[in-house]
C-alpha cells in the first residue's frame, strides 16, 4: 500500500525514574537510564509503517542544526524516504519524556516554530493523488491536506490523541475530516462507549478507535452500529508506554487497508502495540506483518 504520512519529528530524550511524583534530588546517576533517539508522531508512524511493508510518502520539517543532520542520518539508518523532509524550521523540535516501571510517563513536546511554518500544496497535492490513505497527524501544516485528501475522494486517518472536548478548537478539523479516527481515554469526561457515541454523532466517521492503555481499546464501526472493547494482550514486559498509541494506530491502519475487516485489524493492531511497549523509545520494538501475524496465534491460542 502507498500511504502519505504528515507529521513531527522530534528529537526524543527519554529518562527512567523510580515513580510519580519526583521526589527532589540534585544528582541522579541512572545509569543505563537516559537515552536520545529520532522520534515524533511522524516519524513513528513512518517507520512502522514501512516495517509493515508499506511505501511510504513522508512530509515533515525539521532544522538546519545538528538534531536537523541526526534526523537525516536516521532516515537513511532506518531506509525512510528523505525526499519531502523541509529543512525550513530555525530548530528541530525536541521532547523530554520521564517514565517509571509502571507505565506511567510525562511527555515535555518543544515544538520549536514548527505551528509557524506551512507545507508546500502543490507538494502535498502531487503526493496525495497517489496514496492510498493519507495518515495526517495533527500538527497544523498538516491542517491544509485535509481538505486536499477529501477533495481528491482520499481516506484520511487521524490520531488526536488526549481529547477531552469535542468542541476543541484546535482538533476539530481533524475529527471533522477524519474517516478512521483514533484517540486516547485519558482525558475523556466519560465512558469510552459514551465518548464515542457523542463522536459518530456529530463528526460521522467511518471508525473510531478509542485507545486504553492496559486496558485495551474501545472500537466503534459507524456501518454496522458497534461499539466494543477489545482486551489488551501480553506478548512481553513492559518496559515503556511510550508510542503505544502511535504503533496501534499505525498497525491498525495496515492491517484495516489489507483485510478491509476493522475487527481483525484492531485484534492484531493490540497485539502489534503490545510487542511495541517492550523497549524504551517511541520509534522502536515494531513487528513486521509476518512477524505479527505468528504473535496472533500465541496470544489466541
Amino acid at each position: 500500500m502507498n500511504i502519505l504520512v504528515a507529521g513531527l519529528i522530534n528529537i526524543e530524550t527519554t529518562l527512567k525514574i523510580d515513580g510519580f511524583p519526583i521526589a527532589y534530588d540534585p544528582v541522579r546517576y541512572p545509569f543505563g537510564g537516559v537515552n536520545s533517539t529520532v522520534s515524533g508522531v511522524g516519524y513513528n508512524l513512518a517507520k512502522s509503517f514501512t516495517r509493515l511493508g508499506n511505501e511510504v510518502n513522508f512530509l515533515a520539517m525539521i532544522g538546519k542544526d545538528l538534531a536537523g543532520q541526526t534526523v537525516m542520518a536516521a532516515l537513511e539508518a532506518d531506509r525512510l524516504p528523505s525526499d519531502h523532509i523541509r529543512d525550513q524550521l530555525s530548530k528541530t523540535p525536541q521532547s523530554v519524556i520521564l517514565f517509571d516501571g509502571n507505565g506511567k510517563r510525562a511527555i515535555n513536546v518543544d515544538l520549536k516554530d514548527i505551528q509557524e511554518q506551512t507545507y508546500p500544496p502543490e507538494i502535498a497535492d502531487k503526493l496525495l493523488r497517489n496514496c492510498d490513505l493519507a495518515a495526517l497527524c495533527n500538527i497544523n501544516f498538516s491542517r491544509p491536506m485535509l481538505k486536499q485528501a477529501r477533495g481528491l475522494g482520499k481516506w484520511v486517518a487521524t490520531d488526536v490523541h488526549a481529547l477531552s472536548d469535542l468542541t476543541d478548537d484546535y482538533n476539530r478539523d481533524y475529527m471533522a475530516a477524519a474517516d478512521i479516527l483514533f484517540l486516547s481515554d485519558e482525558r475523556i469526561p466519560t465512558t469510552a462507549e459514551d465518548f464515542a457515541r457523542q463522536i459518530l454523532n456529530k463528526f460521522g466517521n467511518e471508525i473510531v478507535v478509542i485507545g486504553m492503555g492496559g486496558k485495551g481499546a474501545l472500537m466503534a464501526v459507524r456501518r454496522d452500529g458497534f461499539i466494543q472493547r477489545f482486551p489488551a494482550v501480553y506478548t512481553r514486559p513492559v518496559v515503556n508506554t511510550i508510542g503505544a498509541g502511535d504503533a496501534l494506530f499505525s498497525s491498525f491502519l495496515h492491517f484495516y487497508l489489507k483485510t478491509h475487516n476493522p475487527y481483525e485489524a484492531i485484534r492484531l493492531a493490540i497485539i502489534f502495540a503490545s510487542y511495541k511497549i517492550g523497549t524504551t523509545g517511541a520509534a522502536e520494538g515494531f513487528l513486521t506483518e509476518e512477524e505479527t501475524l505468528e504473535w496472533q496465534k500465541k496470544v489466541e491460542k
